[in-house]
């Protein structure tokens, strides 16, 4: 089964003055605007690497109660944050931390199922994937 969902970024002006707008198609975000100041100075509103972060946690989570699931555990709760680190221009680092409450679950196998999650889940995947680009000049 293939499943596509899509985003779309719309920039205006310069990197460091202009402003952007950030929509998905589920409607959740729409023309949610994103800027250098809410990316790199911490001003309020969304950018991109804490859109990868909760798209992280959110993926994990549901992986790692899949992976629990397929060895007959239901979990009361897991709650995961993903803290994305970003220097010089680059993503260097994502550090998930989750606490997960559960039933009939060891600390062996839990290490195995939370690696397996991490190691497993979509998102986990693409970080290391290989990416295509269309692109196209308009006038």
């Amino acid at each position: 089964m293939q499943i596509k969902r899509k985003a779309t970024a719309e920039w205006m002006g310069s990197g460091k003055a202009g402003t952007g707008k950030l929509s998905l198609d589920s409607g959740v975000l729409k023309q949610t605007p994103y800027s250098f100041k809410t990316r790199f100075e911490g001003e309020p509103g969304t950018n991109p690497e804490e859109l990868i972060g909760a798209a992280h946690a959110g993926c994990f989570s549901m992986k790692l109660a899949f992976v629990l699931q397929e060895a007959g555990i239901t979990p009361d709760s897991i709650v995961t944050t993903a803290t994305v680190v970003l220097e010089d221009g680059a993503i260097t680092q994502v550090m998930l931390e989750t606490k997960v409450k559960a039933s009939g679950l060891d600390q062996a196998k839990f290490e195995t199922y939370t690696k397996d999650a991490k190691e497993n889940c979509p998102v986990s995947k693409l970080l290391k994937a290989n990416i295509s680009l269309n692109a196209e000049l308009v006038a």
